[in-house]
């Protein structure tokens, strides 16, 4: 008899060669709040609800095509150094794992070597645990020889320490170098050493990416170009609104992970100016060390840019959680969170509310300090882009200078470059002549005050 699935049905059709479809049953191991506690902060979330935790779990499980069988939460009082989850639990999810025939079990926890390899032998299925599902996902996304590489990488250190005996091949010897014979070294440090000179050639062909994107930095530099950076929780809608912003196509969906490698596109400010916008990977909660390591170059885009855009799911049930993330891998950057002159924050999907929480929103961001407001925007309607576009330029404005000049309308040269060059806030035409008031980067202000015998601008 077919195994059944949990509505009744029939197993789904094996794949060619007898291989089943991906079923996997999804387990929330999440520590219990001590009685009494006062502490908001458990297992390295904060106010983070168990239920939205197993969602995201399972939306990350969805993200490379697995069919989710059971998804459970087990609470547990302490972690078990051998299995992490209590000698009582693991044989319930024995019994699950059996009744629904499945292969694989994703633990939502960081588990130690030692107690991936304890689960899969009690269990008799593979076990995954969440930096190991983060990696799945990041390998099917990166489509960039840069994000391959840096995949590559942090897989690679991650599987380093897997490698504990777990199979009999790793515990037979070779034979040794040398005149003298000796005992040889085992399959185990056959196997690492030859992940070390992996990783070190991975590493070697990363320094050589990097070096080709900082010599492309340099060349925007030169244009210039300011440098404007989305970040934000995966799925909160980063793509959709660089889309919005600057009318192009990068894949949005309603995804975790949807968008990996970076995308630079041009951003045109209310007044004619451009920057350059990137769309980084989404942050998550627990995201591994390795990725933040390994993506430290793709990241390099958020280091550089001169306004940073927080953009929040404002509609989630754990928004507040999500930007404490969020903020915890920006300080691992090296970045302030709470530099509100370089960082906006965009509360974005307004659209999923009604008109009356949507007025307690903007009141709410109203009783905000005004050096830490919040936009309130939808990236699907482009309700509040515009509000959100006179934000940026005024903060990219805060570095630049701005000037009055007068030029002959005769002067085509010149005032063509000053339209290429700078962002013309004002310009009318008096007795063949043209008063302007130009805002340019420090890298055009002697330029500008030489050429044109501009003055300083003094507003009324």
């Amino acid at each position: 008899m077919e195994p059944r699935n949990l509505d009744g049905g029939t197993d789904r059709p094996r794949s060619e060669g007898g291989r089943r479809t991906g079923r996997v049953i999804v387990i929330g191991p999440y520590l219990r709040m001590r009685a009494g506690s006062t502490d908001a902060q458990a297992d390295g979330h904060v106010l983070r609800d168990t239920e939205a935790r197993l969602d995201e779990a399972s939306g990350l499980a969805r993200a490379i095509d697995l069919v989710i069988a059971d998804a459970l939460i087990a609470p547990i009082g302490q972690i078990r150094p051998a299995t992490y989850l209590g000698k009582g639990k693991v044989e319930e999810i024995a019994g699950l794992i059996k009744s629904h025939d499945v292969e694989l079990v994703v633990m939502d926890c960081a588990l130690s070597p030692i107690q991936q390899r304890n689960l899969e032998k009690a269990w008799n299925a593979k076990v995954l645990d969440r930096t190991g599902l983060i990696l799945e996902i990041f390998g099917r996304r990166a489509k960039t020889r840069e994000g391959a590489l840096q995949v590559e990488l942090a897989h690679l250190n991650y599987q380093r320490s897997r490698l504990v005996r777990s199979w009999t091949h790793l515990e037979r010897q070779r034979g040794g170098f040398g005149f003298m014979g000796g005992p040889g070294e085992t399959q185990i440090e056959a196997d690492r050493r030859l992940i070390q000179e992996r990783i070190a050639r991975l590493e070697g062909d990363l320094k050589k990416v990097q070096a080709t994107r900082r010599l492309h930095r340099a060349g925007r530099q030169r244009v210039p170009y300011r440098v404007v950076a989305l970040v934000g929780y995966t799925n909160a809608g980063k793509s959709t609104l660089f889309n919005r912003l600057t009318r192009a196509e990068v894949q949005a969906a309603d995804m975790l992970f949807a968008t990996l490698d970076p995308t630079l596109r041009a951003l045109t400010l209310p007044h004619g100016g451009k920057a350059m916008l990137s769309d980084t990977v989404g942050f998550i909660s627990n995201l591994p060390t390795q990725l933040v390591a390994a993506f430290r170059a793709t990241l390099e885009e958020v280091l550089e840019a001169e306004v940073i855009l927080h953009v929040r799911d404002i509609s989630h049930e754990d928004a507040e959680a999500q930007q404490s993330d969020v903020d915890a891998v920006l300080r691992q950057l090296g970045i302030n969170p709470d530099d509100s002159s370089r960082i906006i924050e965009v509360w974005n999907k307004i659209d999923r509310f009604d008109a009356e929480q949507r007025e307690e929103l903007q009141n709410i961001a109203a009783r905000r300090p005004s050096d830490h407001a919040a936009l309130l925007v939808s990236a699907e309607t482009g309700e509040g882009v515009e509000a959100l576009l006179a934000a940026i330029e005024e903060r990219l404005a805060a570095k630049r200078s701005t000037f009055d000049l007068s030029i002959d309308a005769a002067d085509g040269a010149g005032i063509s470059w000053l339209h290429r060059n700078s962002e013309v806030l004002a310009k009318e035409l008096h007795d063949g002549r043209f008063d302007m008031t130009v805002r340019v980067d420090e890298t055009k202000r002697d330029i500008v005050v030489s050429r044109f015998d501009a003055v300083p601008h003094h507003a009324a």
